[in-house]
């Protein structure tokens, strides 16, 4: 019923995720949201995430932003870490998720999508292919539009959380 917004993982957080791993198998591009995924939603780049996009640079690694956000939020993420960038995105529109590929060189089937929300973030991702990570939000303090779409996500996690227990699936 809910499955186009489930995501293939849910962890607590997008510094969990085991990259160096992914990488072993063949994954080559990681499509990052930036608020409430990276760092509290408008703040800047903080040192963890810059070490973590550091990691993927001496990894070989592609990296890219895919944000709703505005240009000047975006870029300065993006210079602040690293990393190529789209700004004012259209999640769920498959049409930054290809974008995001084309310009890190990756396909489908080589890269992943990590993000915090459902209805843009994941079912993007899930409509464009791509392995989908669901991040818990960083900071629970978020803009209104964003806190009135948690609600009907907290009822599709409940549903994926019994089948991820139905089927002996770790989840959070």
């Amino acid at each position: 019923m809910f499955e186009l917004f489930y995501p293939n993982h849910y962890v607590n957080s997008a510094y969990e995720i085991p990259y160096r791993e992914l990488y072993e198998k063949g994954i080559r591009g990681v499509i990052f949201d930036v608020d409430n995924t990276l760092v509290p939603h408008d703040e800047p780049a903080d040192t963890r995430a810059k070490r973590l996009f550091e990691t993927f640079r001496d990894m070989g690694m592609e990296t890219c932003l895919l944000s709703n956000n505005r240009k000047p939020r975006v870029a300065a993420f993006a210079g602040a870490v690293g990393t190529k960038y789209i700004y004012k995105g259209g999640k769920p529109s498959v049409k930054g998720y290809f974008k995001a590929m084309k310009l890190m060189g990756t396909g489908p089937r080589n890269t992943i999508f990590v993000g915090d929300q459902l209805f843009t973030d994941i079912w993007g991702a899930n409509r464009s292919g791509i392995d989908s990570y669901l991040t818990k939000p960083i900071n629970p303090r978020e803009e209104i539009q964003i806190v009135l779409k948690r609600y009907p996500e907290k009822l599709i996690l409940w549903f994926y959380r019994k089948k991820c227990r139905k089927e002996g699936i770790p989840c959070i």
